[in-house]
């Protein structure tokens, strides 16, 4: 039974049985806690821990997942994916055991030909927790299981919680008995790779408290409302039903195994470390497909770092297994026909897919040509000296410069016997990612509210009556106050605070858009909003600085935003939508916005696209960004459901999570539609202007533009304008003639300069040939100096002194120092010298007391007092005598 066949049976068998199916979660995620969904109750944790009140009583959904903990070990166990999928069905307060269980025990075991999985009931096995006679009951009951196949186990394996206070409750898991081949007799506790575990049942029926992790704290009584959350796993599935050995033999998986295997000339199951390698790529080409499709981007930071490191890991296993070439294009396809059937956006979205990671696969390449370079020479180094341990600052070097993952930097060493001093290298990272904090926290004043207060607050009253949308004032009643170290009671004048309104008319930064600036003004006291969040779902916070007065808690205030503040946040946020559609109207659809920022009067956006853009094709999208201006474009609001919006056409913007109803945001109708949260103009001509500033590299593949809106739009067009008046005028040109005119100035300097290169060279071959004739031996050591200065930089000196030492008798050694009227010296030494002893580096340190260096043959320094020049240079032969 193929992947997609499974998927479709899940999904129908709860569907017929009263469970909304509910489309799966993109893979980012919202939850501050995690970086992607790694199991499929995820998208559903604000239902089933009570923060929110669920829109249906039962569900089911298939979620796509990602766990990285486990990267290392992908490829060296047949056990560990970074991709994998969890069927699920849900309960809320609805159902409960019996119900779980025979719905579980029933699609397992249904025949196939009536729209079951066809599992032997007799070679199914499951694990309750020891304390829940209740669920061995209800397992005797249901699939009449004999007590044998029933295993008791403990709060390790069968005891659920999220490691936090909240909803826990015991699992029930299933297992199936693969046969004698694969491993002991003796059921799950024996042996978990004959007998595989495909499904968990846990029960949320408790309340934990406070406690160290997952084990260890204290169950506090009965959930009001109990829940069911269940995972299905459908490679474990796959695998039984294919009747293959693991996950990475099933259809989804299997061909992109092969075709690599094909490229790379090996065989799979002929030896342990190319099938390591080729379990490698085919987990991590069908992971980053997904990632991709889900708009992530490769990048140094949070979820952009892992799916580079999962495509360069992929692409460094093909080089080990010996294919040299771009890996990417020859398998990413076969992963992309492999998924559509379950996930089609795979296909539709194929070619800014594949413009990503054949672009990352690029960049690369090139970092392990030159990274492996710098890399090998640091080891060879280590070796030579009788080492076997790089230092912590190479690594760090590698990754900060030339972009070398530490993970592959951690391999390769390995490989040539070397191990990485990882304490080093962390210290020195944790000082970079120190200076970052520290620079963020100095562009934001205050820091960020106590998350156990804020649940707090939104525990006693609610979510925040938010009205952005609305209106731009307010009349509110301060909730709560939170300083650095906690509630504070109230907040006096020159203090900084965070603070939670019952009502608010401010915008929270989000979507790109820069949060709202305005006042908070009491009886009592006034203050200057700086910032404004969304902490939790529900909950808007506000950042202030009381000016005046004193602020309390429970006071009665107004909340007004700044009113011209919200005039260009609006138009930028427009202009995004506007400079969005013309970029794709220009470029094509795979110019698709991955990331924004606006605020009033400017926007950027990012976009893939390999390669700069040049003058004629930015202007081309200026040009279209303004014509939907002046064509004076409506800009409507719709709310519809996701599905809905999707059929329409709307753009749902990488790395947002969406509720069921969705705000989607028109400009003109179907020539901008985005799934949008922001605040935006009423129609297109109030933003004014659209003025391109900037184009730029942002990373491989990714470009970024930045534009000036409004006033600040036109006041920039205003600045460009005079500058080519300016300039026209000191040249007497009329402006339409500048090109050319600057293009024949340009080229008259090239042409000069290179003439004053000739002649510099020329003067210094004269010069050289003239100080070389005059060397003369310094007494008593045979070696045949001569001194200079000369007016000009270093690199003229430098040069000097190269011309002169290649021109000093043949087979003799031989010393030329070269001084600067700025105080710089330099000295060079012919091959001769350096074989009789002799150091440049040593000697010019001596010289300037420690200052300076380089190499034996040519060393230098600086900071010479310019009436020392001279004595310096007259004790350059004295100094040949005792080197």
């Amino acid at each position: 039974m193929r992947t997609a066949d499974i998927r479709t049976r899940f999904l129908d068998f709860f569907a017929a049985r009263g469970h909304t199916v509910v489309p799966g979660a993109p893979l980012p995620t919202p939850d501050p806690t995690l970086l992607f969904v790694n199991a499929g109750m995820v998208p559903f944790k604000p239902y089933l821990t009570g923060e929110q009140a669920p829109p249906w009583p039962r569900a089911t959904s298939v979620q796509k997942c990602v766990r990285t903990l486990d990267i290392e070990e992908v490829g060296k166990t047949t056990r560990h994916a970074s991709f994998f999928q969890m069927n699920g069905n849900f309960s809320f307060g609805d159902y409960f055991k019996e119900e779980a269980v025979a719905f579980a025990w029933d699609l397992s075991t249904r025949p196939v030909a009536d729209g079951g999985y066809g599992l032997d009931p007799d070679r199914i096995w499951v694990t309750v927790h020891h304390s829940d006679t209740e669920a061995r009951a209800v397992w005797r009951r249901v699939a009449d299981l004999p007590d044998a196949r029933i295993v008791d186990r403990g709060d390790e394996d069968n005891f659920w919680s999220m490691g936090v206070p909240g909803p826990c409750g015991p699992c029930s898991e299933l297992y199936y008995d693969r046969g004698p081949a694969l491993g002991r007799e003796g059921g799950p506790a024996v042996d978990e790779d004959r007998y595989m575990e495909f499904w968990n049942l846990v029960f949320m029926q408790y309340e934990r408290g406070e406690g160290p992790g997952k084990t260890g704290y204290p169950v506090l009584g009965e959930l009001p409302r109990r829940n069911i959350d269940t995972g299905m796993g459908l490679e474990r599935m796959a695998t039984l039903l294919q009747g293959v050995d693991n996950l990475y033999e099933t259809d989804e998986t299997r061909p992109v195994l092969d075709r690599a295997a094909e490229l790379a000339g090996v065989r799979y199951g002929a030896a342990p470390e190319p099938d390591i390698r080729l379990r490698v790529v085919a987990d991590h080409v069908r992971t980053a497909l997904m990632l991709l499709s889900d708009g992530v981007t490769p990048g140094n930071e949070g979820r952009g770092y892992v799916l580079r490191r999962i495509v360069r890991r992929a692409v460094r296993a093909m080089r080990q297994l010996g294919y040299q070439d771009p890996a990417l294009p020859e398998l990413l396809p076969v992963a992309r026909d492999l998924m559509a059937p379950g996930y089609p956006e795979v296909a539709t979205d194929y070619e800014r897919i594949a413009d990503r990671a054949y672009g990352e696969e690029d960049a690369f390449r090139a970092t392990l040509r030159q990274g492996t370079t710098v890399l090998d020479a640091a080891v060879a180094k280590v070796r030579a000296d009788g080492g076997l341990v790089l230092p912590g600052d190479r690594a760090f070097l590698l990754h900060d410069t030339y972009g070398f993952p530490v993970d592959l930097t951690l391999e390769m060493a390995a490989e040539q016997g070397v191990e990485v001093d990882r304490e080093g290298f962390t210290a020195l990272m944790n000082a970079q990612r120190e200076r970052a904090r520290a620079d963020a926290r100095a562009r934001k004043s205050g820091g960020t509210a106590d998350t156990t207060a804020l649940r707090a607050l939104l525990d006693a009253h609610g979510p925040t009556d938010w009205r952005a949308w609305e209106t731009l004032t307010t009349e509110s009643r301060v909730l709560g106050l939170i300083g650095r170290d906690g509630p504070v009671a109230a907040a006096r004048e020159g203090e900084i605070v965070t603070a939670v309104l019952d009502r608010s008319p401010f915008y929270a930064e989000s979507g790109g858009q820069e949060s709202d600036a305005g006042r908070i003004s009491g009886a009592s006291a006034e203050a200057e909003v700086l910032d404004v969040r969304r902490p939790l779902p529900g909950l808007v916070t506000h950042q202030l600085r009381i000016t005046a007065g004193e602020l309390a808690a429970g006071d009665p205030v107004v909340a007004a935003v700044d009113p011209e503040w919200r005039l260009g946040a609006r138009q930028a946020h427009s202009g995004t939508h506007v400079l969005h559609a013309a970029l794709r109207e220009i470029l094509g659809p795979t110019a698709l916005q991955s990331g924004s920022y606006n605020r009033p009067g400017h926007l950027r956006l990012d976009f893939p696209w390999r390669g700069a853009l040049s003058t004629a094709v930015r202007g081309e999208i200026e040009e279209a960004a303004n014509r939907a201006l002046r064509r004076d474009l409506p800009v409507g609001v719709r709310w519809m459901t996701l599905p809905e919006a999707k059929e329409l056409g709307a753009l749902a913007l990488f790395g947002e999570t969406y509720g069921e109803k969705v705000r989607v945001v028109e400009i003109g109708g179907a020539w901008s539609r985005e799934l949008c949260g922001g605040t935006h103009v009423e129609h297109a001509s109030q933003i004014g202007t659209v003025a391109l500033t900037a184009e730029s590299s942002v990373g491989a593949g990714m470009r970024r533009l930045e534009a000036a809106i409004g006033v600040e739009g036109f006041g920039y067009l205003a600045r460009e304008r005079d500058l080519v008046s300016r300039i026209a005028e000191q040249l007497g040109a009329p402006k339409a003639e500048l090109p050319e005119r600057i293009a024949g100035l340009l080229d008259r300097l090239k042409a000069t300069d290179q003439e004053n290169a000739r002649l510099k060279a020329r003067a210094t071959a004269v010069r050289a040939a003239e100080l070389a004739a005059g060397a003369v031996e310094a007494d008593g050591t045979g070696v045949v100096t001569t001194t200079a200065t000369v007016d000009g930089s270093p690199d003229e000196a430098r040069a000097l002194a190269l011309a002169v030492r290649d021109r000093l008798p043949a087979g003799r050694p031989g010393a030329v120092a070269v001084a600067t009227g700025t105080g710089g010296l330099v000295l060079a030494l012919n091959r001769p010298a350096v074989e009789a002893g002799l150091h440049a580096s040593a000697l010019v340190k001596r010289l300037l007391s420690g200052r300076g260096g380089g190499s034996a043959e040519l060393a230098q320094g600086g900071g010479v007092p310019r009436d020392r020049i001279a004595g310096l240079l007259a004790e350059l032969p004295g100094l040949l005598t005792r080197d």
